[in-house]
This record gives C-alpha cells, sequence and structure tokens, in this order.
C-alpha cells in the first residue's frame, strides 16, 4: 500500500481541508455545529458493515454543502445559456470566444467548432476546440472578419491588471472596439458584463452603465438587450432604465453589424 506523503507541502494541505471552512465569517458561527455533525457522522459512517478504513490524513470537511437547493452564480449560469442558444439557434458553422468561461467554450465546442482566444492560453485538447494565445485589444483576426463571436463577464476586467493585462483606464471600452473591428457585416456579437450604478473595484472588475455600452458599440445595431437582475432574476429583452439602477447587475447584449456600417464613430485612437 503506498503510504502518505507527509512531506511539509501535503501537511500543510490536509491543515488547509480543515481550516478553509472556517474562513468565511459569514459561514462561521454555523461551522461549529456542523462539525459537530461531521465527527457524528465520521462515527457512525466508521460503524456501518464493510466501511472504509478513514484515515485523518484522507479526510476532506465539507461542511457547508447540505443545503435546502443547489446554489450556482446566477450570471454566469443565465449568460452562458443565453449565449449558447443564441449561437446554436443561429447556426453558425463556427465560432469564436474571447476570454469566457472555460466550461462554456467546451461546452459549446460538443456542438460547433470554436476558437477560444485568451491571453493566458487553455492547454487542453477537446475535439472541436482551438485555443489561440492573444488579446481582446489586439485580437489575430483582420477588419470584419468573424461572423459568430462571444466575450462573457470580459471586458470589465480588462486594464487592471488582474489577469496580466496593461492597466489602462480605457481598457474596457478598447476592448469593445477591438470587439467590434472583427465583427463581419451581418455576424452576431453575444457580449455581457456587469451592469448598473457605475463604479470601479479595483482591480477586480468595473461596473458600467448600459448606456455606456451602447456608446461603446455605437458603430453596431443592438439586437437585444437582456439582463440578470440583482436579486438574480433573468429577463429577456429587460428595460434599459431598470438595468441602469441596478447595484451589480448583468447585462447580456446581442449586437449584429448592418453592411457598410463604421466600428465606433469618433471613437478616440487608442
Amino acid at each position: 500500500m503506498k503510504k502518505f506523503d507527509s512531506t511539509p507541502k501535503n501537511l500543510a494541505y490536509v491543515a488547509y481541508r480543515w481550516i478553509s471552512p472556517l474562513a468565511d465569517p459569514i459561514r462561521l458561527v454555523t461551522a461549529v455545529p456542523r462539525y459537530i455533525r461531521y465527527f457524528r457522522e465520521w462515527a457512525r459512517y466508521s460503524s456501518l458493515p464493510g466501511a472504509e478504513p478513514i484515515r485523518l490524513v484522507d479526510t476532506f470537511p465539507c461542511i457547508h454543502d447540505r443545503t435546502e437547493s443547489t446554489g450556482f452564480d446566477h450570471h454566469y449560469f443565465y449568460q452562458d445559456i443565453w449565449a449558447f442558444r443564441k449561437i446554436l439557434a443561429s447556426g453558425a458553422r463556427e465560432h469564436v470566444d474571447v476570454g469566457s468561461r472555460t466550461d462554456y467554450v467546451g461546452f459549446l465546442a460538443a456542438a460547433v467548432p470554436v476558437t477560444f482566444i485568451d491571453i493566458r492560453p487553455l492547454e487542453a485538447e477537446v475535439e472541436g476546440l482551438t485555443c489561440r494565445k492573444g488579446s481582446i485589444l489586439d485580437m489575430p483576426y483582420p477588419d470584419r472578419s468573424i461572423r459568430s463571436l462571444s466575450s462573457l463577464h470580459v471586458a470589465e476586467h480588462i486594464g487592471l491588471g488582474r489577469y496580466g493585462d496593461p492597466l489602462d483606464p480605457e481598457g474596457s471600452r478598447k476592448a469593445c472596439r477591438e470587439l467590434a473591428r472583427v465583427l463581419a457585416p451581418g455576424g452576431s456579437l453575444y457580449f455581457s458584463l456587469p451592469v448598473g450604478k457605475p463604479r470601479l473595484c479595483f482591480n477586480g472588475h468595473r461596473i458600467h452603465a448600459p448606456g455606456t455600452i451602447l456608446e461603446y458599440f455605437a458603430g453596431l445595431c443592438l439586437v437585444e438587450l437582456s439582463g440578470v437582475t440583482d436579486e438574480g432574476r433573468f429577463i429577456r429583452n429587460i428595460d434599459i432604465d431598470s438595468l441602469g439602477r441596478s447595484g451589480y447587475a448583468c447585462g447580456l447584449f446581442h449586437f449584429t453589424r448592418k453592411d457598410g456600417t463604421d466600428d465606433n464613430p469618433g471613437a478616440q485612437p487608442g
């Protein structure tokens, strides 16, 4: 039988597994009684016929998972479904995504060939998925060349250095302009980011007024504006004013380009 590696690194990981459930101040009050229940169930399980031996070094306390309903991140859950359905309904023969969640692009690649662009290359081999290193500020595509394009919950981070990108107060605007540059006539851009009362949460993200995003994509045509409210409700064709009064909502923008339209009339040089 292979013995447990008792190096300091591995012992530290065991300690981390036991301490991490106590790290959340909100859950700290409930952690103690849940740990008591954990030990009771440990003893009860060990007494069952055929129970495997439980070694302390292998324990992995998951004391906060017994909930009445399954929790989920409302922004990412709804935005991924929204974009996925739209791309499938469009009949796109191929798709390009910039920086969205890897789960989303992986699942999408099962239905349509996807090229995934990110400054941090995704080192994965999945049928139908091509990964390329690139920046949303300088995409490796000529003007007006992509007919199906998405970037979900990405642009709000650009210019804050969080992911190794250069610091730039105009990062989000420049990212939007670059997405508009590569969108082909008749193509579709599926775009999302936090919206509501504008503010900067350095270096995590920015929150934009939804009207500001329309200005950033002034050369494109808005097909649909949907959203996820502060209460976590998905609303299709949401009212832009109510979305703008939010604290931390998610705006889901579907843009297209009509033949002959400019990328962003009047945009300042980058």
